[in-house]
């Protein structure tokens, strides 16, 4: 099982530092089909799916969704007649959290 699977997220206080280059590096390595991208200065994880049809990649928005609340972050989800793109990111250190890490992984478990 993905090491980043077994771990559980931990509550991100305002007061917390983003991951630094190498940190980000080390943990994406395990999640190899995730790209850091920076946007309007903030650096994020992005992914897109692909899937057959609408119905399917509105069904797997659907279970993100259902992570995202369970976990109690969210992503940005665009969705499209099959793709969807998911960003995660610390909204509030402004940054990538290890959490993010671990919701990127499960994104990728929900999409099989």
């Amino acid at each position: 099982m993905d090491p980043l699977l077994q771990q559980t997220c931990q509550a991100c206080s305002i007061d917390a530092s983003p991951l630094d280059a190498r940190q980000c590096g080390e943990l994406q390595s395990q999640i190899p089909e995730w790209q850091i991208i920076e946007h309007d200065g903030i650096m994020k994880l992005q992914r897109s799916f692909e899937f057959r049809n609408f119905h399917q990649a509105l069904a797997f928005t659907n279970r993100v969704s259902t992570l995202a609340e369970d976990a109690g972050h969210h992503p940005v989800l665009l969705t499209e007649w099959g793709k969807v793109t998911v960003t995660w990111w610390s909204h509030r250190i402004k940054g990538l959290h290890h959490n993010d890490f671990i919701l990127a992984a499960r994104t990728d478990e929900v999409a099989t």
